[in-house]
């Protein structure tokens, strides 16, 4: 499949549509996901125009999996949650709601049950409340540990 530079993530990237951002470097974003599965939900994308992981190059998955790795952690204590869950579709058959290859950091809690993916909106004001913990949470050097 092609790329599609009107897709959404393409469109957020080029500050053409709205995101509450939480963290951005020279190569990725990170954004809330507007249909969260659990509350405290990020999306992290590349800046790199990419479908699905096998079409992304080697510099953008690994500066995707750096953003991730940091962006968990500052979730994990932002949103007090014992687990972290990361999850990545490619294709439309795996889950794959947007054509722009992106991580999903899900924070999670015991017997929590996830919200249906990519389903239901989110209170935009509980977003930003959200992502002001975990922008904190980035600024703590302790929240890596």
């Amino acid at each position: 499949m092609d790329y599609d530079s009107r897709n959404p993530f393409a469109r957020i990237l080029r500050g053409e549509l709205p995101s509450v951002k939480v963290y951005e470097d020279e190569h990725t974003l990170a954004i809330m996901d507007i249909m969260p599965q659990a509350e405290g939900h990020v999306l992290v994308l590349p800046k790199e125009p990419a479908v699905e992981l096998f079409t992304l190059s080697d510099d953008g998955a690994a500066a995707c999996i750096r953003t991730t790795k940091k962006v968990a952690a500052a979730v994990k204590t932002a949103m007090a949650a014992p687990g972290v869950m990361v999850a990545q579709f490619n294709g439309a058959a795996a889950g794959q709601t947007v054509p722009h290859v992106h991580f999903h950091i899900v924070p999670r809690h015991q017997a929590a049950a996830l919200r249906p993916h990519a389903a239901e909106p989110a209170d935009s004001a509980k977003l930003r409340e959200y992502a002001d913990r975990i922008i904190a949470a980035l600024a703590d050097p302790q929240s890596s540990q």
